[in-house]
């Protein structure tokens, strides 16, 4: 590995020229680099016609979707292009596949869902249960690691449970959960596990092969892209499970539940931010595949993160009447993201973010869409938490800035 590339990273996103604002509002959405900006417009001058077509425009269009496909694949490290779902977001296949999943399953049949995970991962399928007649199980987070336990998911587990979803890294708490192990308990009992990554893939690179999961699911706009939802699924269980389509619709996997004309312009975004992150791979002295750049700069990014991450967090809980929420020992961070969530003994969440925004340091505050996080937390739903989210473009400075802007608010 060479030099973390800072200054040629930040080069490449137009928001952070010449500005003074420290975008640490990373959880809800990340900056998008030039080269993907450019990628979005080129798309919409040249291939903006539907797919399909004899024409040039119209092949132009075709080789935008599947090269669009051909990359997500590689980031997720699919078996194919054809097990890549690639939709409006997340929450949106999500509510797509509760329906085509839950039309298989039974009355009294059972599933589970976390009290950990966003509400993305949590209402579509309380809204299959209610459809299908299917009994709900919580399962908890451990308040004192953070995480998902193995022995917890084992005691829910019985004959009947068929589906999981499970959260890789929360988007309140940042605990990055050993999803792999989960997967086994609940492939071994029988159930089909749905991991939702959109909080993970910022910051490490996902691997359905390592996980062993069914479906997984995360968010573009969260690892420097358009607003896509990408999902992947076994290939032998997309061609299996009953789409929702018009009749017209070819039955071959992905276009099964590819329903209506795809967003071309943005695919065309989701390949250039695959290209961006195996670029920044090389910038940091990566060589091979496009994976295997995308894997070197992940594994620059964590390195960069955590020296970031470490100087937040201690400076945080130096500070009177600060309460993290999350994982604050330094030797445990290799189990999460740097999202940092705390409240405060005096003063609201809602006031920090207030008094932040007012020198150009953006933050959240609230539930965040954490709603049983925040309940399994006796947290007000209204107040919720400050969350602060560091991203691989982020500065030292930033982090400076933001802890001197903290400090005063509290002293």
């Amino acid at each position: 590995m060479t030099a973390y590339p800072i200054d040629l990273i930040r080069a490449s996103f137009p928001a952070l020229e010449d500005s003074r604002t420290a975008y640490l509002d990373n959880p809800a959405g990340t900056l998008v680099p030039q080269t993907v900006i450019d990628a979005v417009a080129g798309a919409m001058a040249t291939a903006s016609s539907n797919l399909g077509g004899r024409f040039a425009a119209s092949q132009r269009a075709d080789a935008t979707w599947r090269a669009a496909h051909d990359a997500a694949a590689e980031f997720v490290n699919a078996s194919s292009w054809q097990e890549m779902i690639i939709g409006p977001n997340m929450t949106t296949l999500a509510f797509q596949m509760a329906r085509v999943i839950g039309s298989t399953l039974s009355p009294g049949d059972e599933i589970i869902v976390t009290r950990m995970d966003h509400e993305g991962n949590v209402s579509p399928w309380l809204s299959m249960a209610e459809t299908y007649g299917l009994k709900v199980k919580w399962l908890p987070f451990n308040k004192e690691t953070w995480r998902i336990e193995p022995e917890d998911l084992a005691a829910l587990l019985t004959p009947r449970t068929k589906f999981l979803a499970l959260n890789y890294a929360s988007n309140m708490t940042g605990s990055i959960n050993d999803v792999a192990a989960l997967t086994a308990l609940a492939k071994a009992a029988g159930a089909l596990v749905w991991i939702d990554a959109v909080q993970l893939a910022p910051h490490h690179l996902p691997d359905v092969q390592a996980i062993g999961c069914d479906f997984l699911v995360c968010s573009s706009y969260k690892f420097f892209g358009p607003h896509l939802g990408v999902l992947w699924g076994r290939g032998d269980l997309l061609r299996a499970l009953p789409p929702h389509r018009v009749r017209c619709q070819s039955d071959d996997i992905p276009d099964r539940f590819c329903t209506g004309t795809p967003q071309t312009e943005l695919l065309a975004g989701l390949t250039a931010t695959i290209d961006y992150l195996a670029s920044t791979g090389e910038a940091a002295g990566s060589t091979g595949t496009r994976r295997e750049k995308m894997a070197g700069a992940y594994q620059a990014f964590d390195a960069y993160e955590a020296g970031l991450t470490r100087r937040l967090i201690g400076g945080l809980i130096a500070l009177p009447g600060v309460r993290l929420v999350g994982i604050a020992n330094p030797n445990l961070f290799a189990h999460r993201v740097p999202t940092i969530s705390f409240t405060h003994a005096r003063v609201s969440t809602h006031r920090f973010a207030e008094a932040l925004a007012g020198e150009d340091i953006n933050i959240w505050s609230g539930h965040n869409y954490a709603l049983e996080p925040a309940r399994h937390l006796g947290l007000s739903e209204d107040e919720g938490v400050v969350r602060i989210g560091i991203a691989h473009y982020n500065s030292a400075e930033e982090i400076e800035r933001t802890l001197t802007a903290i400090g005063k608010l509290v002293a």
